[in-house]
C-alpha cells in the first residue's frame, strides 16, 4: 500500500499523536471486543499493552483506507481478533494488529523492537514483504521465503499470515475480479495446504470454502443451497443415527460424547458424490470423543464396527501412525442398515483440541493464564525441517513451484532398511533418492518398489518400500525434472546441470581467450602478470572466472576487451 502522505519529520503534530498512543493503557472502543476475547481465554492478560499496540496501529493507519473505503484498522483489529478466537498468546496478538505498520507507515522495525519487544518484531518482520522495487518479479516468492525463514525461528509468523488472509479473503469482493481470481488461487495453491500441514483446520476449512466461492462461483452456491436442503431434511435420520451410536458405545462400556460435525463446502463439492443425488450423510461426519485414555478409540471402533458394517479400505489409524501435523484420530467408513456411507471419527479430547487447532494446541499448553508464551516448542515439523533444507538453492520460481507440490497431500514410503519418508502425492523413485541425500539421489541408477524394478518416473504409492540403487560418478539426468514431485529434488538437479553448464562454459572461455591470443602460453602469462585480471575489470567482472564463464556464454568477444583501456580498479 505504500506509507501515508505525511512529512513525519517536519509534522510535530503526528509525532505527538505517536506518543501519546504508546502512552495508551486503556483500550479504544473499538478494542474492547478483542480484549474481552483475549480475557476468556487468558485471564491476568496484559490488557494495557494491547491497548497500546491498537492505539499505535490506529494512529499509525489513520491516513489509510482499504478498498471498501472503510478505515484500514479495521484489518489488523480483525486479523486479531481471529487469532485470539483461537486462543493465540498476547504477544501473537500484538503483532497482528501492528503486522502491516513496517511495511505501509513510516513506523520502523527498529522503532517497533524497541517499543513492544524483539518477540514481536521478529513476528511482524516475517509477514513484512519483501521490497518490489528490489527484486520484481521474484517479490512474490522473496516474501514467502522470508516468511519461511522466520518460521523456523516461531511458527506464530505463519499463523499471522493466515488470519491475514482470511480476513483478505472476507472482504475480497472489493477487489477488482483480475485481483480476485489470483488472491484466491495464491491460497488455493500455498496457504491452504499451508494450514493443513500446521493442523489448523478451522481457517482451512474456511479458506477452503472462501476461494471455492471465488474460483467457481456457480458450484458454490449450488452446493451450499443443496447442502443445507439435505442436511435439513435428513435431521430425524442424523438424530437417530446418533442415537444408535451412543447405544452401541454404552454397550461396549465406552464413556463417549459424539458431536455431528458439517463437511464444509469444498469439501462436499469435491467428494466425488453428485449434487442432484447427494446423500445428506455424505454432508456430515460423527466425532467420537472417547473420555479417558486414548486406547479407549479402540473400543469404541470395536463398539463402530460390531454395530455396522465397514467399508473396505476406508479405515485409518492416525494413532499408531499419527499425520505429520499431530493429529492422531480412527477414521473409519461404516454401512448403515439403510445403505448409506457414514464417515466416523473417533478421538480422544485433547486430539479433539489437536483436530481443529493443530499446532495451537501446543501453544495453548506453553502459554500460561497471563497470556505469556512459556517453554521452548516441542514440536519441529518434518515438512518444514524439509523445506528449509532446500530452499536456500532455489530462485523465488522454484521455491514456490516446489512448495506447491512439497505441501500437496502426502504418502508414506519405506526404505528397503526401515526408514519412513513422507513424500508429496505422485513421488518417483528419483524423488525418495533425494529424500534420503543429496548426493544419493544425484547418484541414482535404479530402483526397486516392492522387490521389483521400477523407471525413474513411476509414481510410488502409499506404504511401498523403495531400494535405491546407485552409480560411482554422479550424473542426474535432466529429463528427471519432467516427473520429479519434490521441490529438493528438482532444485537439485537443476542446480547440478548449472553447475556443469557454468564449469564447461569456464573452460570454453578460457580456450576461446587462448586461441585469441595465440595459444596458453599467452594466456597463462597474461593471467600471470595481472593482465588479464585488468582485462577481466574492463569488462566489468571482479574475478576471472566469472569473465571466463561470460565468455564462454557468448556474453563477451575477445576482439572487444583487449583494446579497451585499464578503468582501474571496481568499484564496490
Amino acid at each position: 500500500m505504500g506509507a501515508p502522505d505525511v512529512d513525519v519529520t517536519a509534522s510535530t503534530e503526528w509525532w505527538r499523536g505517536l506518543n501519546q498512543a504508546k502512552a495508551t493503557t486503556r483500550p479504544a472502543s473499538e478494542a474492547e471486543p478483542l480484549i474481552a476475547e483475549h480475557l476468556r481465554w487468558y485471564p491476568r492478560a496484559d490488557t494495557a499493552l494491547l491497548a497500546r499496540a491498537y492505539a499505535v496501529a490506529d494512529h499509525l493507519h489513520r491516513e489509510q483506507k482499504r478498498k471498501s473505503g472503510e478505515p484500514f484498522i479495521i484489518h489488523p483489529l480483525a486479523v486479531a481478533t481471529i487469532l485470539a478466537e483461537l486462543g493465540l498468546d498476547t504477544a501473537t496478538l500484538v503483532a497482528a494488529l501492528l503486522h502491516d505498520t513496517v511495511e505501509d507507515t513510516p513506523f520502523s522495525l527498529a522503532h517497533l523492537a524497541a517499543e513492544f519487544g524483539t518477540e514481536v518484531g521478529v513476528m511482524v518482520d516475517g509477514v513484512t514483504k519483501v521490497d518490489r522495487s528490489m527484486y520484481g518479479s521474484a517479490a512474490a516468492g522473496e516474501t514467502f521465503r522470508k516468511m519461511v525463514v522466520a518460521a523456523r525461528d516461531d511458527l506464530r509468523v505463519l499463523l499471522i499470515k493466515l488470519a491475514d488472509r482470511v480476513h483478505n479473503l472476507r472482504t475480497l469482493q472489493f477487489q477488482p475480479p483480475h485481483k480476485r481470481v489470483k488472491i484466491a488461487l495464491g491460497t488455493r495453491e500455498l496457504l491452504v495446504p499451508l494450514a493443513e500441514r500446521l493442523g489448523v483446520y478451522k481457517l482451512k476449512r474456511e479458506l477452503e470454502d472462501l476461494c471455492f466461492e471465488y474460483l467457481e462461483t456457480e458450484e458454490f452456491e449450488r452446493t451450499r443451497e443443496c447442502a443445507a436442503r439435505v442436511r435439513d431434511r435428513a435431521r430425524p435420520q442424523t438424530e437417530a443415527l446418533t442415537a444408535a451410536l451412543l447405544d452401541s458405545l454404552a454397550a461396549f462400556r465406552v464413556k463417549a460424547d459424539v458431536e455431528v460435525r458439517p463437511r464444509h463446502l469444498a469439501s462436499v463439492f469435491h467428494s466425488g458424490s453428485p449434487l442432484a443425488s447427494l446423500d445428506p450423510q455424505a454432508t456430515v461426519r460423527y466425532v467420537v470423543v472417547v473420555r479417558g485414555e486414548e486406547r479407549n478409540g479402540y473400543l469404541a471402533l470395536g463398539a463402530v464396527h460390531g454395530r455396522w458394517r465397514p467399508v473396505p479400505a476406508k479405515f485409518r489409524d492416525f494413532i499408531a501412525s499419527p499425520k505429520y501435523n499431530l493429529y492422531r484420530a480412527l477414521h473409519t467408513t461404516v454401512r448403515t442398515d439403510g445403505g448409506h456411507k457414514v464417515q466416523i471419527i473417533i478421538c480422544d479430547g485433547r486430539a479433539q483440541q489437536v483436530s481443529e487447532y493443530g499446532i495451537i494446541a501446543e501453544i495453548h499448553e506453553r502459554t500460561g493464564r497471563d497470556g505469556r508464551l512459556g517453554s521452548e516448542r516441542t514440536t519441529d515439523p518434518e515438512w518444514l525441517t524439509r523445506l528449509l533444507r532446500w530452499q536456500e538453492g532455489a530462485s523465488a520460481e522454484e521455491l514456490l513451484e516446489g512448495v506447491r507440490t512439497d505441501l500437496a497431500d502426502s504418502i508414506t514410503v519405506l526404505t528397503v532398511d526401515g526408514k519412513i519418508l513422507t513424500l508429496p502425492e505422485g513421488s518417483t523413485p528419483v524423488d525418495v533418492a533425494y529424500a534420503l541425500d543429496n548426493d544419493i539421489g544425484d547418484r541414482f541408477s535404479a530402483a526397486t518398489v516392492n522387490g521389483r524394478l521400477a523407471l525413474p518416473s513411476a509414481q510410488v504409492r502409499e506404504g511401498d518400500t523403495v531400494q535405491i540403487i546407485t552409480k560411482a560418478e554422479p550424473g542426474p539426468d535432466r529429463a528427471w525434472l519432467e516427473s520429479a514431485r519434490t521441490g529438493k529434488a528438482r532444485v537439485a538437479i537443476g542446480a547440478w546441470h548449472r553447475t556443469r553448464a557454468r564449469e564447461k562454459a569456464e573452460v570454453d572461455g578460457r580456450l576461446a581467450m587462448a586461441e585469441f591470443m595465440g595459444g596458453h602460453r599467452s594466456l597463462i602469462e597474461a593471467e600471470s602478470s595481472g593482465d588479464m585480471i585488468s582485462v577481466a575489470r574492463r569488462a566489468g567482472y571482479v574475478n576471472l572466472e566469472d569473465f571466463y564463464v561470460a565468455t564462454g556464454y557468448g556474453q563477451i568477444d575477445p576482439a572487444g576487451v583487449l583494446d579497451r583501456p585499464d578503468p582501474g580498479p571496481p568499484r564496490d
